[in-house]
């Protein structure tokens, strides 16, 4: 018999196995189970820090007259391809743009079926991107196509490595963080309840990645900027019957360093790329507007704290003694109809700039592995809906010859204006104490920001329905974790890349797009997934149907 369980104990006997067989003899006696001989296996682990004491939550998987599965190490089912054959040959290709974890895990599951992934990345390898974010910090420049948001592993290599995700009806998420442990990720991953990687960490695993699946017969080309769809004016037949789309059949690149261009075909191209890219949009608006639509997206500022002071409250006036590390928070509340909510908790982290162009600034975050600087951090920011975008703005798409992408340009004025509320990459700023008294600050607290802070009323530039927002949400957040509202917690403007205000629609069965056969578009980019894990297992979800339609 197998049974699973969870035991509730002290942050100060996580450790105490006896405790714990104690424990779990008491769930089974409840469940009228009555042996003194078991074994346990350690599940998961969970911080319950509500009602003024901390807890730990631990799951068991307990083993009753039967011994565990041995546990051995997972192993992967890639196959290797022959680079020798062709597809005429018999040998599938198909085309992947972009090398964040739609395109990375979407490889890897093609090669499960034999099939040569092609990954197109417009930014660098890893080394090279952290040369280039250095320099947004110490020389003020943004290289437009390698920075936080462009480059090997996406924009969530450079981040907090976040693997928590609700999205568990889109694959098996147990899956996708065995890989990452695979590839060197640490294997508290696989039992902790919000595991994370850890920006130092981070990309070494997506070089393991990377380097599996060369070995296996993959290809990678960086610094290739993707310009433009070759369609494929036949009549589909190598598809296996005619199509009344167009066929896209493979990607027209230009390197970004050289200007030469380049072709590259496939059977299918998988359009991964990430909540970034505006360019893909707009290539899209030329070749095929009616694959876009329009969809909600969000906006708001960074607020860091004290990270003592975020703990404090988490863990009821405990901070380094409770030995549970840096604290999280989830906030959400709804704000005249339209929801304001952190997004990216960053506990012992920093906050970033993750720009993407030189006359604009945007902010992000992110933690080490061992989330121990001075500061913690989140995105608080306001649901943005179609119908919320000033007119002005549709008025722009519909002259670009694209209604949908009205909130590509409204995202646009917002980084806009912070950059020229800023000082290059310095970012506009202002304590949240002042920022609800409607003044400028005077001074500004110290912040893990390296590019440096400029004092700027928020609410002055920042759009009214954002701003107003912003103020009530932060009340009703104070609320539920009191201390929030503080003069030491600084607001830090804009965050506008939690979600991208365009959708690529695709099939809901076959996750082609609904306006050109043979591309696959899926992950933050293409406004399928929200995360590292989501948009890892939507990668594996597209690559899935590509290689059930070849």
């Amino acid at each position: 018999m197998i049974k699973e369980l969870t035991i509730t104990v002290k942050p100060e006997d996580e450790k105490n196995s006896g405790l714990h067989n104690n424990l779990i003899r008491k769930e089974l006696q409840k469940n009228n189970i009555k042996t003194d001989s078991f074994e346990a296996v350690f599940v998961k682990k969970s911080i319950d820090a509500r009602h003024g004491q901390l807890k730990l939550h631990l799951r068991y998987k307990v083993y009753i007259g039967e011994k565990p599965e041995a546990a051995g190490e997972w192993q992967p089912k890639w196959r290797p391809v022959d680079r020798s054959l062709s597809g005429v040959e018999g040998t599938h290709s198909v085309i992947i743009v972009g090398a964040g974890p739609a395109g990375l895990f979407g490889a890897l599951k093609l090669l499960e079926q034999g099939i040569k992934p092609v990954v197109i990345e417009r930014g660098t390898q890893t080394r090279q991107r952290k040369k280039d974010i250095a320099l947004i910090s110490t020389r003020d420049q943004v290289n437009a196509d390698s920075n936080y948001c462009f480059g090997e592993g996406g924009a969530g290599t450079f981040s907090d490595g976040k693997l928590y995700t609700r999205s568990n009806k889109r694959g098996d998420i147990s899956s996708i963080l065995r890989i990452f442990n695979y590839f060197g990720a640490d294997e508290k991953i696989l039992t902790d309840a919000h595991p994370h990687i850890g920006t130092d960490r981070l990309p070494q695993v997506i070089n393991a990645m990377r380097d599996k699946i060369i070995e296996l017969g993959g290809e990678f080309y960086f610094n290739e900027r993707v310009t433009n769809l070759i369609i494929d004016e036949g009549d589909g037949s190598a598809r296996g019957g005619a199509d009344d789309k167009p066929r896209v059949c493979g990607v027209e690149a230009q390197n970004v360093f050289t200007g030469e261009k380049a072709t590259f075909r496939g059977d299918a191209v998988l359009l991964a790329t990430g909540h970034s890219a505006t360019d893909i949009y707009e290539m899209l608006a030329r070749v095929a507007p009616a694959a876009l639509e329009a969809k909600t997206f969000a906006a708001g500022v960074r607020v860091e704290h004290p990270r003592t002071l975020i703990d404090s409250i988490q863990y009821h006036g405990r901070g380094a003694d409770s030995g549970l590390g840096a604290a999280e928070y989830r906030v959400t509340t709804q704000v005249e109809e339209r929801g304001v909510y952190s997004f990216c908790m960053c506990p012992g982290g920093f906050v970033v700039p993750s720009s993407s162009g030189p006359d604009e600034i945007v902010v992000n975050g992110m933690s080490a592995a061992a989330r121990n600087s001075k500061w913690s951090n989140a995105a608080i920011v306001v649901e943005i809906r179609p119908e919320d975008i000033p007119q002005k703005f549709h008025e722009q798409a519909a002259a670009a010859g694209c209604p949908q992408l009205a909130g590509l340009f409204f995202r646009r004025e917002i980084e806009t204006l912070a950059y020229k509320n800023g000082n290059g990459q310095a970012a506009p700023a202002q304590r949240l104490t002042d920022f609800l008294a409607g003044r400028k600050s005077s001074d500004l607290p110290s912040s893990s920001y390296t590019p440096g802070l400029v004092s700027s009323e928020l609410g002055s530039w920042l759009p009214s329905h954002i701003s107003e927002r912003l103020k009530k949400g932060f009340e009703q957040i104070d609320r539920n974790m009191h201390g929030f509202i503080c003069k030491d917690a600084l607001m830090i403007a804009p965050e506008t890349r939690t979600s991208t205000p365009v959708r690529v629609l695709r099939d809901k069965e076959t996750f082609e797009c609904t306006a050109l056969s043979g591309l696959y578009p899926c992950g933050e980019g293409s406004g399928y997934s929200g995360g590292i894990v989501s948009s890892a297992m939507d990668g594996e979800n597209a690559c899935i149907c590509i290689s059930k339609s070849l």
